[in-house]
């Protein structure tokens, strides 16, 4: 491995905010692409990175101990690499934790409400033509973007030190509404103008904006 951070992944938002973090933090890494459309994920070599068969996973040949280490769950792989580094999560101990509750607010609520959005808005819309389930994803998404919204008054970014790996967790999923589920004019984005342009600010950091690139769909 050459002491590179092997990288599993592809460029959904989950994957995102893993290549995007590498590339904030200045880390050596090999990205390989995990086709999900094609099973990929089920793979012997790639369950024994990550048992689950999700991506993204990663593997650390200088992981805790010198030894090489695998981490898989996004959340928790932004943590361990902001914990390596000692970057992108304050050391100051009320930051740091107001910085970890908005990557679980993203692993709790909106990777799960807007993936299921996105579910049944895009993919399921000619297999399940009862309106409910489009309908309670709409409105939790767009609570969800109010929560955001509120939080992000007087603020460039989540945290009050500047960009973190709060803001990499959430971003994509913003970004992901618009141009992966195309439900800008559903989710009304044009309501929520602190989001956007805080999502905007995101993707205008360089190293973010190679991050969004890694592991791209074909």
């Amino acid at each position: 491995m050459a002491g590179k951070i092997q990288l599993y992944s592809l460029a959904t938002p989950n994957g995102q905010k893993v290549s995007v973090a590498l590339e904030e933090m200045d880390l050596e890494y090999e990205p390989h692409t995990i086709n999900i459309m094609k099973g990929d994920q089920f793979t012997p070599e790639f369950i024994a990175v990550n048992p689950n068969s999700k991506i993204p996973a990663i593997v650390d040949p200088n992981g805790p101990g010198g030894k090489e280490f695998n981490v898989f769950e996004s959340g928790a792989i932004l943590l361990y690499l902001a914990e390596k580094t000692g970057k992108f999560l304050s050391q100051d101990p009320s930051l740091k934790w107001e910085t970890i509750q908005w990557v679980f607010f993203q692993m709790g609520g909106i990777g799960p409400m807007f993936g299921q959005f996105g579910h049944f808005f895009k993919y399921a819309k000619d297999k399940c033509l009862d309106p409910y389930p489009v309908e309670r994803y709409t409105n939790e998404a767009k609570r969800l973007l109010g929560v955001v919204e509120k939080r992000l008054e007087g603020r460039d970014f989540l945290i009050d030190d500047g960009y973190s790996i709060a803001d990499m967790a959430i971003f994509p999923w913003v970004q992901c509404l618009e141009t992966g589920y195309n439900g800008s004019e559903k989710l009304g984005l044009k309501d929520f103008p602190k989001v956007m342009a805080w999502k905007n600010r995101c993707l205008e950091r360089p190293k973010t904006a190679k991050g969004m690139k890694v592991c791209p769909f074909n």
